[in-house]
């Protein structure tokens, strides 16, 4: 069985082993597209695979949407070429239930799709024409949380972002510029509004979407690229929509890989880019999935309701969003994360058999996480926390693992646990010294950045921004020290990295007490979680 337009005309072959095919008329979905298209995604990884175009699939199943979505790729153009191109835009979804069963459906939602970059001239072309549709209704994307910095910690421009302020719209080379450069053309051909919406999963996603537009916007106002009015159109005529996006999709398994290609499945290679994304025609994914967006769409919408999207206020969002992101399951998720790394945990399922790590992650949603959550109504905190602990992260057929978890670290705390601490700081009911395991997962950040596991022996950290950085601080440290350690006093203070200032509040004593008993030796950090997490 191969995965193209030509593999799927042996339909027989492909439901005799239990895989579902869409039923739409693919090739008036495409031409439809192409004519009057209603949805641009950017962003053509795993996530967006298997969950935005999958809703899509189901709306064109049952006849409530004639056209497809239109991928554009801004980042790794490899996928566009080896997972796209390829296979005519299909892709095989993988879900991964927690009974070991699994579902296998091909998703043909995507009309087409493309390199995101005016280094490709004709593709450039392509997406300026594209913005220029009055049809266009949205254009959504999932580029990663770091995908919408435009500055460094000290808060200065980097210098890749200095460099598309100075080029202007025809020249930029990062997302966040090449999206408002689309925009621009858009505001000039003078077609109507249209909503940005950010399904990235991070904490008011629409309104950094919104800020870092419009800053790139006002700054080539400054150097003549664009005129002013473009700027009243972004206020005016362009929504920003806060959502909330829920649904782990791992890398490629090879035992996935295996399962299909006993099925007869010919397009299971396993990809590595040069970029680092781990990708293959396949993506494996959980059953459970969450979305939910602010309703404000100038120029109309999908009909996504009917897939099982929430559309709701911006106010709910926001509960929902910080239930999920800092107390139910992002935060659960770091904790995992950096622990497994340092106790030589491949799976995250696994990690949910661990006594200590369970427990760990237990009390820091149940007893400090909850205490601050705001009920959003449309979806149960407890019932929310419960299926993560008790039924998602322990599945044990879902292959992810800490390291995918560990990447970007750095980007992460501050929300997932500082925005915690902020809660009990800003409560005058609950006092910030009794949030001990916070303070377990921070030290066991400064010790997952010296690279050696809890025998000592070296790890291969994830990627992230400001790793080079951030190891500085621990580079002179070495197990055994007892402290007091004066290097970290700087690392500790920056709230940017933890949400809060550690020295300022009081926490950092504790961070420190915890950071020493961490590094005491040999095995020192399965005995330390033993100590505090019961």
């Amino acid at each position: 069985m191969k995965l193209t337009d030509a593999g799927l005309q042996q339909r027989e072959l492909w439901e005799s082993s239990s895989y579902t095919l869409p039923t739409f008329d693919r090739v008036a979905m495409i031409e439809e597209s192409a004519q009057n298209p209603t949805w641009v995604h950017f962003g053509a990884g795993n996530i967006f695979r298997v969950f935005p175009a999958a809703l899509q699939q189901r709306l064109l199943n049952r006849g409530l949407a004639t056209t497809g979505i239109v991928v554009g790729e801004g980042f790794d153009y490899e996928i566009i070429d080896e997972v796209f191109t390829k296979h005519d835009n299909l892709t095989l979804m993988v879900t991964l239930n927690s009974d070991g069963s699994i579902a296998k459906e091909v998703i043909a939602s995507v009309a087409s799709a493309h390199k995101c970059d005016p280094h490709f001239t004709e593709e450039w072309e392509f997406f300026k024409d594209l913005f220029k549709k009055p049809s266009l209704q949205m254009a959504s994307m999932t580029i990663t949380e770091k995908g919408y910095g435009l500055t460094g910690a000290d808060g200065s421009y980097s210098p890749a972002v200095a460099n598309d302020l100075a080029a202007g719209p025809a020249k930029s080379s990062l997302f966040i510029p090449k999206l408002t450069a689309l925009v621009y053309e858009r505001y000039r051909a003078t077609v109507g509004p249209l909503a940005l919406v950010s399904m990235d999963n991070c904490s008011h996603n629409g309104e950094k979407l919104a800020n870092a537009v419009k800053t790139v916007a006002r700054e080539w106002k400054e150097r003549g690229f664009v005129d002013s009015g473009f700027l009243t159109y972004l206020d005016e005529q362009v929504s920003f929509p806060w959502s909330m996006i829920d649904k782990i999709t791992p890398r490629p398994d090879e035992a996935v890989k295996r399962m299909l290609e006993a099925d007869g499945f010919e397009d299971s290679a396993l990809i590595v880019t040069e970029r680092h994304t781990y990708t293959a025609p396949f993506v494996n994914a959980e059953a459970p999935q969450y979305l939910v967006i602010e309703d404000d769409f100038p120029n109309g919408r999908p009909a996504l309701e009917e897939a099982g999207v929430s559309f709701t206020d911006r106010d709910t969002v926001n509960k929902v969003e910080r239930m999920k992101v800092t107390t139910c399951l992002n935060p659960l998720h770091t904790a995992l994360a950096i622990y497994g790394c340092l106790l030589s945990h491949t799976l995250i399922s696994e990690e949910m058999r661990d006594g200590e790590l369970k427990r760990l992650v237990e009390r820091i949603g149940y007893d400090e996480g909850m205490p601050v959550v705001v009920d959003p109504k449309i979806l149960d905190p407890k019932a929310f926390i419960e299926e993560v602990l008790t039924v998602r992260f322990p599945n044990p057929f879902m292959p992810d693992t800490p390291q995918r978890i560990a990447t970007d670290t750095s980007q992460k705390l501050a929300i997932r646990f500082g925005e915690t601490i902020k809660a009990y700081l800003g409560d005058p009911t609950l006092d910030v010294a009794n949030l001990k395991m916070i303070p377990l997962v921070y030290a066991g950040y400064l010790r997952y950045l010296m690279g050696l596991d809890d025998d000592l022996v070296p790890f291969a950290l994830s990627p992230d921004p400001r790793l080079a950085e951030l190891q500085q601080f621990v580079k002179d440290i070495t197990i055994g020290d007892d402290g007091p350690f004066p290097q970290l006093e700087a690392i500790l203070q920056d709230d940017t990295i933890w949400g809060v200032d550690l020295v300022a509040i009081g926490m950092a004593p504790l961070v420190r007490s915890y950071f020493t008993s961490l590094i005491a030796g040999k095995g020192a950090i399965r005995n330390t979680l033993r100590e505090y997490v019961w």
